[in-house]
């Protein structure tokens, strides 16, 4: 690989097409933020001719300056697409963001991807591999995704360029180090006055060639006699590497015994190891110096993607059924097959309207041509589930602010698709006539809790239309209409992700919303038994108002409710009117008798009372239900009750004992821990909910981004008396305002 430079013009100016699945490239550059992923993207694009040497499309803009979020972010939040060409493949290469907050989109990239490339930074060293980038490692190798790793920043770094591949290959090599090795060694520059030499060049392990790239293209240089025994160690530990994944079982003993393997026969057998996902090669890359037309080590890389990773022939497809549940058989990818498709991501253009970014997975999917959405599952997140026909607008493919128009999309191959009014990501697109519907990917649950409210009366009327769109161009978002708090609550990933879902209402949809303290569902119940008369005696001219009634209330055991019990004898109260007590105790109970929230688990007796043949009334009898329950807390101690969740965390064993200490600190009862995989723990505790509203955040940090913890409402229990006043202190500054 990487031994001859690809002179092909790019496609500037036009889309890149694909005639075949066999010739099209799918994928996906993972790593946590700061990198260089965008930046590798770009320098990939430069030398596959796509951009110009200012990294520039022919409309002037750049790759990455099409979204003003991300500027004003100054992160990636959103998957974006750059197709280019390289010997004779159309690559699609889908840059993920990095920040953990993001981990939908990364999820969309992996769906869409048939395999990995993990950017590692050598300028971030020790933080080189970020704890999330090794569970998404973990993930792609769940499931056998290949994978490589590109080391950026050479350009820059003072770094061991042969201590970070150690790195890379103990973490991500786990039991198998030697299925981590790099392919190159890079060639050092002059020493700058600071001491710094910058990579300059490449040497190939494989064929003991030097790549220089210090005039800003790439040229094949024989090495001199002192480079070659500077990289024989290094060179026999990659070739006994490549031989034990080798299909040939003679070939190790061949090796040892003193034979050399020729060139082609190792090259060969690196390709299937690395379609395989039982290799991974580590590279290096840098962009281009200002002017250059090649970025060091971009046409390796680029080598590699088309000669090592699998097409989209060689990945299954997701399994797929009908709408109503029967079972499909498994999908080809082939592009005269029946039509499946997926849409992976969902935005909005204030021009355009929405786009949808679609991989077809099987059939070939056409401009103006109706297709049947179906979808996806994620109704409590406030995703309606799909079940229509819907018209294709224009095809195209995205390349910074352009729009390249395609003339057709066959399976393997991405797009964007224009004005798909009802679809949202997830769904799965198939013909009309033949419904399918594909398996979903793993959503990450959103336990980050916005709650929001408009900032006019104007804003309320945009909000609801507002709150829509955000929700179907982000699955990983939870919208609530909270019924007992009565606020519109957004549950997100993290406070990045909250940022960009105000920015998007607020500049995208031009609904101004204002966040506001998120409120738990607290609850009240009675302390202790007693015992109340309400009396309702009004009498002002005319017709008046008469009705007495005297009630018991007793404390019930949790999760009872309200039990309303009928004991009057003799008529006290006539029977017309007992349930008009009822419904005023109930309702009273609904707003509250201490500091306003609803009361629960108690049972109201009702003993006796007084009626007037001509005032009392069915209004008359609610109010003294409603009084002789606010005067029978009034005579005893009522109790305030929180949620309590049922918390489980799962952490690697390092982290298991400042977990269980954080959540002691939080109120939290730990419940037991178990091994739930090698060097990982789950916790599980009982935690108030009213301290856990920012766990998704502090657990990220606590951990270094390796915890993930998940929540389920357990019950109500009584606060403790110290919180309880703290809660009625804080009511009644808000109620004196």
């Amino acid at each position: 690989m990487g031994d001859k430079a690809n002179t092909h013009p790019g496609a500037a100016g036009r889309a890149v097409t694909a005639d075949q699945p066999s010739s099209i490239r799918n994928v996906v550059l993972v790593g946590h933020s700061g990198s260089g992923k965008t930046t590798l993207v770009e320098a990939l694009a430069l030398t596959a001719g796509a951009v110009n040497r200012a990294g520039r499309v022919e409309d002037g803009s750049s790759l990455s300056d099409y979204d003003e979020i991300e500027h004003r972010q100054q992160r990636s939040v959103q998957l974006s697409l750059v197709p280019v060409e390289w010997g004779g493949c159309k690559i699609n290469l889908l840059d993920a963001p990095g920040y953990a907050d993001f981990v939908g989109e990364l999820r969309a990239g992996l769906r869409a991807a048939d395999a990995a490339l993990f950017v590692v930074s050598a300028a971030q060293e020790a933080d080189a591999v970020a704890g999330s980038t090794r569970l998404v490692w973990d993930e792609c190798a769940a499931v056998g995704m290949p994978r490589a790793i590109v080391v950026t920043h050479l350009d820059t770094a003072r770094t061991d360029f042969d201590q970070l591949t150690r790195i890379c290959g103990e973490i991500f090599g786990g039991d198998d180090p030697d299925a981590v090795l790099p392919l190159h060694l890079p060639v050092l520059g002059p020493e700058a006055p600071d001491g710094h030499a910058p990579a300059t060049g490449l040497t190939g392990l494989l064929t003991r060639k030097i790549f220089d790239y210090s005039s800003g293209e790439r040229k094949e240089n024989p090495p001199d006699d002192t480079q070659l025994p500077l990289i024989e160690d290094a060179r026999n530990r990659l070739i006994e590497g490549i031989i034990a994944e080798s299909e040939d079982e003679s070939l190790m003993d061949r090796y040892l015994g003193g034979e050399d393997i020729d060139l082609k026969t190792l090259i060969d057998d690196l390709e299937k190891a690395v379609a395989r996902g039982t290799f991974h090669p580590v590279l290096a890359a840098a962009p281009a110096a200002p002017g250059g037309k090649q970025g060091l080590g971009t046409v390796e890389l680029l080598d590699l993607i088309t000669r090592g990773f699998p097409t989209p022939l060689e990945r299954p497809a997701p399994d797929v059924t009908t709408p109503q549940g029967t079972s499909r058989p498994a999908l080809g990818c082939d592009p005269d097959g029946p039509l499946a498709a997926e849409i992976v991501k969902t935005t909005s253009d204030p021009y355009v309207g929405r786009i949808s970014l679609v991989r077809v997975f099987s059939g070939t999917l056409r401009p103006d041509e109706t297709v049947h959405v179906s979808g996806h599952g994620l109704a409590d997140r406030g995703h309606e589930d799909h079940d229509v026909d819907e018209r294709i607008g224009a095809l195209f493919a995205p390349f910074g602010k352009q729009q390249r128009q395609m003339n057709r999309c066959i399976a393997g191959d991405l797009a964007c698709v224009a004005k798909l009014s009802r679809a949202e990501t997830g769904d799965t697109l198939s013909a009309k006539d033949d419904p399918l519907l594909m398996e979903p990917w793993t959503m990450p649950d959103p336990l980050l809790p916005l709650a929001i409210q408009a900032r006019s009366k104007a804003d309320e009327d945009k909000l609801s239309q507002g709150l829509a769109r955000l929700a179907a161009e982000d699955p990983t978002m939870r919208l609530e209409q909270n019924q007992d708090t009565h606020q519109v609550v957004l549950w997100c990933l993290g406070e990045a992700h909250m940022d960009v879902a105000l920015e998007r209402l607020r500049n995208r949809y031009g609904v101004q919303v204002d966040a506001v303290p998120h409120k738990v569902a607290l609850r009240e119940t009675f302390g202790d038994r007693a015992a109340a008369r309400g009396r309702h005696v009004k009498q002002s001219g005319g017709h008046g108002q008469y009705a007495i009634c005297d009630i018991q209330v007793e404390p019930l055991p949790p999760g009872s409710g309200i039990e309303f019990v009928d004991k009057v004898v003799g008529g006290a109260v006539p029977r017309q009117f007992i349930p008009s007590v009822e419904k005023g105790v109930r309702s009273q109970a609904a707003r509250g008798v201490a500091a306003g929230y609803p009361l629960v688990d108690i049972r109201v007796t009702l003993v006796d009372g007084k009626s007037h043949s001509v005032d009392s009334s069915d209004a008359a009898f609610q109010t003294a239900g409603a009084l002789a329950l606010r005067e029978a807390a009034a005579d005893t101690s009522i109790n305030l009750l929180e949620p309590v969740s049922e918390v489980q965390v799962l952490v690697p064993d390092e982290y298991v004992g400042p977990v269980m200490s954080d959540l002691s600190g939080r109120r939290g009862r730990v419940v037991g821990t178990e091994q739930a995989a090698p060097g990982q723990t789950l916790v599980r505790a009982d935690v108030p909910e009213l301290e856990i509203g920012r766990y998704a955040v502090d657990l990220r940090s606590l951990s270094h981004g390796t915890g993930r913890f998940n929540r389920a409402y357990a019950r109500h229990e009584a606060m403790p008396t110290h919180v309880a006043e703290k809660i009625r202190e804080q009511n009644h500054e808000r109620s004196t305002r």
